[in-house]
């Protein structure tokens, strides 16, 4: 019996991938499959490690309320840090605002916010971000067939997102980098696992031009934690806290 049914299940799933042609069917895909499970707050401590002339690692603490939300404290609350809201950046040295700018940023919106945005409000900001969504095709990336948006086959250097096929999470980023747009910066979004009705990949590879110059590794995971709305208020900085 649970052959029969699981049969028809798979074939939902592939006819449903088979069904994507274009880069607006995969935005909807991705929000239509986790927009009503996917966690709505999230918490973990990130193992940063930065490889230059020296390596060096350190410690930060993130929480996040989706959408739009995403608090990055390093070393120790309050102290340094980053807040990101509604697409605006606050950069905190010593528990003081050091500057303020309009910025998307393009891993939290692929990531998690897409599955909470609507498919239009995504594609609006995708193609603001400098995507060109009519350049869509497939690969594969460690085993897995991916879509890719934003560059031709062959094309590593162009900026372009990779979504995993099946389960429909992001997984690559490339972008032009350096003087000129002469380097390839890329992103991958590694090691996936399930947590709650979503997904997390717990670790996260910064390369340029395809040498390593960061990893983040993500412990002590938690979905859905009850978050003060002060966490994510810039004039609260110093005194919120979620741990």
């Amino acid at each position: 019996m649970k052959k029969l049914f699981l049969l028809p299940f798979i074939a939902l799933h592939v006819l449903s991938a088979q069904s994507i042609q274009s880069s607006e069917q995969l935005i909807k895909a991705m929000h239509d499959r986790y927009a009503k499970k996917w966690y709505k707050t999230l918490t973990f401590v990130q193992t940063t490690t930065q490889y230059r002339t020296d390596t060096t690692s350190a410690t930060w603490y993130e929480a996040f309320s989706f959408p739009g939300a995403m608090r990055i404290d390093r070393d120790s609350m309050g102290a340094g840090g980053m807040l990101m809201v509604n697409d605006s950046l606050y950069v905190f040295r010593d528990g003081e605002l050091s500057a303020t700018r309009y910025f998307v940023h393009s891993l939290l919106l692929l990531g998690f916010d897409v599955y909470f945005l609507s498919p239009q409000e995504s594609v609006v900001k995708l193609r603001g971000l400098g995507f060109d969504l009519s350049a869509f095709h497939e690969d594969t990336l460690q085993g897995r067939p991916v879509f890719v948006v934003g560059a031709q086959k062959g094309d590593l250097h162009t900026r372009q997102f990779w979504i995993d096929k099946e389960r429909l999470y992001f997984v690559r980023l490339f972008e032009p980098a350096g003087a000129g747009g002469a380097q390839t910066r890329e992103t991958q979004f590694n090691k996936y696992i399930r947590l709650a009705n979503g997904w997390i990949a717990p670790e996260v590879v910064f390369k340029v031009d395809n040498k390593v110059m960061m990893t983040e590794e993500y412990h002590d995971l938690r979905a859905n934690p009850r978050l003060d709305p002060k966490l994510f208020d810039p004039q609260y900085w110093k005194t919120a806290r979620w741990r």
